[in-house]
């Protein structure tokens, strides 16, 4: 039994299922965004009918980017025709609402800056309580002129004067691949060679899908370098299945002993393959196929059968490129054996909750034993979970994460306020239903 913000899970046995995930959310925010940028129509498939993307979209739109919707669902158009504006965005005639998207916000700063017309970029109290300055400090020595006019200092909205753009060297304190995407996006309109230096490696699908347009980049080590004044070349693109959204049925496929799930489609790009590394570190059984190769992004498909887990460290430099599964990998780490001991996730304190604290409480709720730190959390595994009422506090991954946890749980589980699933994952609560959490 469900409703439009409320989940009941109850708890399920072994099960078997063959899924395939939506469309990858940060590859749709960057397609529908440089599309409108190119030089002609870009047909964009298996694009992600989700809020966070749409918003996106919708913003394209306003920014005077015609779109035409081949295919549609119930959430939303999955094939997109973009026409794309050879760089000749428009003014808006009013503010551009982001929603509850951190990604759209951040790169359509990138190329906002550096228009000629004013702007304004807003969002749901959640995004206008997320800090801006990581983007606002480069974006500023580009010369933009923007502001941030939100109740906090340093947040949305986020309001342009339209300046010239000139090029720069940005040295990044903090890995972050939405501040380098979006200084990369704010180079194509500046004047000179933008580079932009990284502390670690982080997800490249910008610098994958900028090549996949015909712009030259230049490479050396942590430094990404791109020449401004470049038209992306109109081009298709196939959005792979999201490996974030995969990566809640890998672990309820890993822990659950005699399960097994096979996952198709799905984009396996190295920056984003580290929650397969940290199963695997916990004695998670995965087969990988790969469908696809050479250019752009890679994809194939994941079988998972399920064994028992144990503990692991999650830290360092895998963090950046884990941050998303964090959350469903603390899950994993409650239904493991041994200890899991994540640290340097700070970061996960301004997601769209403060997602540590979010993840310890409700694993604390359902009986887990976890400690809160600064920057993450230990989990003593092997508790017997009960089910509990949650609230997700409007995060989609903290109530997907706890919906998989409902799955080995005692008794009911209830997800409350779950309408901010739609953000990255319409059709969950049907794929939930094939897992058996969810009963008719």
């Amino acid at each position: 039994m469900s409703s439009s913000n409320l989940l009941n899970i109850r708890p399920t046995g072994p099960f078997s299922a063959d899924l395939t995930v939506p469309g990858d959310k940060s590859i749709s925010h960057r397609a529908v965004i440089i599309a409108g940028l190119a030089n002609g129509p870009c047909r964009i498939r298996n694009y992600l009918p989700s809020e966070d993307c749409l918003n996106t979209l919708r913003a394209m739109e306003r920014l005077g980017v015609s779109c035409e919707y081949a295919e549609t669902n119930q959430d939303g158009p999955m094939e997109v025709m973009v026409h794309g504006t050879s760089m000749g965005l428009s003014s808006p005639s009013s503010t551009i609402d982001c929603g509850n998207s951190g990604t759209g916000m951040r790169l359509l700063a990138g190329i906002l800056a550096g228009q000629k017309f004013e702007s304004t970029l807003t969002g749901d109290d959640s995004l206008c309580s997320r800090p801006m300055g990581r983007i606002i400090k480069p974006l500023e020595r580009m010369g933009a002129q923007l502001e941030a006019r939100g109740k906090t200092e340093g947040c949305a909205p986020l309001v342009f004067q339209g300046r010239a753009l000139n090029s720069i060297h940005y040295i990044m304190p903090v890995a972050s691949a939405q501040v380098k995407s979006a200084v990369l996006l704010a180079g194509l309109f500046a004047q000179g060679r933008t580079t932009v230096e990284q502390p670690s490696e982080t997800r490249d699908h910008t610098e994958r899908m900028l090549s996949d347009f015909g712009i030259q980049l230049g490479f050396e080590g942590n430094k990404i370098s791109i020449e401004g004044g470049q038209i992306p070349e109109a081009t298709n693109l196939d959005v792979p299945g999201d490996i974030s959204s995969a990566a809640f049925w890998l672990v309820a496929a890993a822990a659950r002993e005699k399960s097994r799930v096979k996952i198709r489609k799905v984009g396996l790009n190295p920056t984003r393959t580290a929650v397969l590394n940290v199963l695997l570190r916990m004695g998670a059984k995965i087969k990988e196929t790969a469908t696809s190769g050479g250019e752009g992004e890679p994809t194939g498909d994941l079988e998972v059968h399920g064994s028992e887990l144990h503990g692991t460290d999650i830290s360092g430099k895998e963090i950046p490129n884990l941050i998303d599964e964090i959350p469903i990998l603390a899950v994993a780490g409650a239904l493991a054996r041994g200890t899991m001991t994540i640290r340097d996730a700070g970061e996960l304190r301004v997601k769209e909750s403060d997602r540590i604290r979010t993840v310890v409480d409700n694993l604390q709720a359902m009986g887990a034993n976890v400690t809160e730190h600064d920057d993450g959390m230990t989990i003593e595994g092997g508790a017997n979970l009960h089910g509990a009422s949650l609230d997700c506090f409007g995060d989609h991954r903290i109530a997907m994460a706890f919906s998989i946890a409902g799955l080995f749980a005692e008794g009911e589980t209830v997800i409350l306020n779950t309408e901010c699933i739609a953000t990255s994952y319409p059709g969950f609560e049907e794929d939930l239903r094939k897992a058996g959490g969810i009963r008719p």
